[in-house]
């Protein structure tokens, strides 16, 4: 996530909810895009710092756990850069200017100047984040869904290019014999079977043994995924979006939350000032009059409830809605009280935090060096795929 201080809820429901389960169910890295940032916002660096601490803070406080997961900062890993670098040799313009995002965030961020090749490049420097990883799943929204297959295309473009490594059949045989007697039959045998023909069970039995094996260098066991298809070696592995369940959360007025929208609640917001927000949000236009009988699917607030509310609560809220049976200020009756309830815990969660600044840091700077270690082992293989590795 890109640091802009601290977090709303939308973040929290949209993504930080998913990823406090995520880390008990996949290795993850969790990381602050202070480069990111820059993109947008390259005229304030003064508060990068700051933000991207108070951003930390709110994770610690929805339940994401260093113990669990890899929390670390962009800027600390180099090597994002680098392959950034590498990535944009190859990575044509009319990919980056089809980008959806690309168009509507020009439009609606028309007061900053975003003419910019930071910002035109961004999905190319997400690539280089997600790939440096050799993830195999990202959490993302809906939205960010062309992102995802654009990494997918600078990866395969990439191998396609740089895959053909010196004496690969060689090596590939190498690394099938660091497998163990057992593992290496089954693995010549399902490719034999995938290659001659064309059963796709056997491609799938010989990816998952490979996904098993421990002993195996990360760059062995691409090398073999690229082998087992009869390609040449899998430099950098093609990632797949992992759709959070509430990919794009309402914000007051409807649209996605967003600060930059200006139409947020903070995760850790004081309890007057969002019942201040809730009770000033526009509702039906039609309902001009409290016995006027209203639309919720034209409501941002029913959006909301939706979001957040349980079944029974959403179902109160649209009946009485279409019969008039309350008025929009009873409907956010409700709402107020949960959001004021999880900001309550946010809060309390954050306290501790908050109050020893030094720990956030240890946290960073640890899963920093965590994720340098993986990202230094890609980039030994790009460097060599690429002919700089000049060693």
């Amino acid at each position: 996530m890109r640091p802009t201080g601290r977090m709303h809820i939308g973040h929290y429901h949209g993504a930080l909810k998913n990823w406090v389960q995520l880390q008990h169910e996949y290795e993850c890295l969790f990381f602050v895009a202070d480069w990111h940032a820059l993109t947008t916002h390259y005229q304030d660096p003064g508060v990068i710092e700051q933000h991207s601490i108070d951003m930390v803070v709110d994770w610690l406080a929805a339940g994401i756990s260093p113990g669990a997961s890899t929390i670390f900062v962009q800027s600390r890993v180099p090597e994002h850069a680098e392959l950034h670098l590498l990535l944009s040799m190859i990575t044509p313009v009319s990919w980056l200017e089809r980008v959806p995002t690309y168009k509507e965030q020009q439009q609606k961020l028309n007061d900053r100047d975003l003419s910019t090749y930071g910002f035109l490049g961004y999905p190319v420097l997400q690539a280089a984040d997600v790939l440096i990883y050799r993830a195999g799943k990202v959490p993302v929204g809906a939205d960010q869904v062309p992102n995802i297959e654009l990494m997918r295309e600078i990866a395969r473009r990439f191998n396609h290019i740089y895959g053909r490594e010196p004496r690969f059949e060689e090596h590939a045989q190498a690394a099938v014999r660091k497998m163990g007697r057992k593992a290496a039959r089954l693995y010549q045998s399902a490719r034999r079977d995938y290659l001659e023909r064309g059963d796709r069970e056997a491609l799938e039995r010989a990816r998952a043994l490979l996904s098993e094996q421990q002993n195996l260098s990360i760059g062995d066991r691409e090398r073999l995924f690229g082998y087992l298809e009869g390609g040449g070696r899998i430099v950098l592995a093609e990632t797949q979006a992992l759709l959070t369940k509430t990919s794009v959360f309402p914000g007051l007025n409807g649209d996605k939350m967003s600060k930059s929208y200006g139409n947020d609640i903070p995760m850790r917001g004081e309890p007057e000032v969002t019942e201040k927000k809730i009770r000033t949000m526009p509702t039906d236009p039609a309902r001009v009059r409290r016995s006027d009988p209203g639309d919720p699917d034209k409501c941002p607030v029913f959006a909301m409830h939706q979001a957040l509310s349980s079944e029974d609560v959403c179902n109160w809220a649209a009946e009485n809605c279409r019969s008039a049976g309350i008025g929009c200020i009873d409907c956010k009756g409700p709402l107020i009280d949960t959001i004021v309830a999880g900001q309550t815990q946010f809060r309390e969660r954050a306290a501790q935090f908050e109050e020893n600044p030094d720990l956030v840091r240890t946290i960073i700077v640890e899963g920093s060096e965590a994720a340098r270690d993986i990202a230094r082992e890609t980039m030994e293989d790009v460097r060599a795929a690429v002919g700089v590795s000049h060693r």
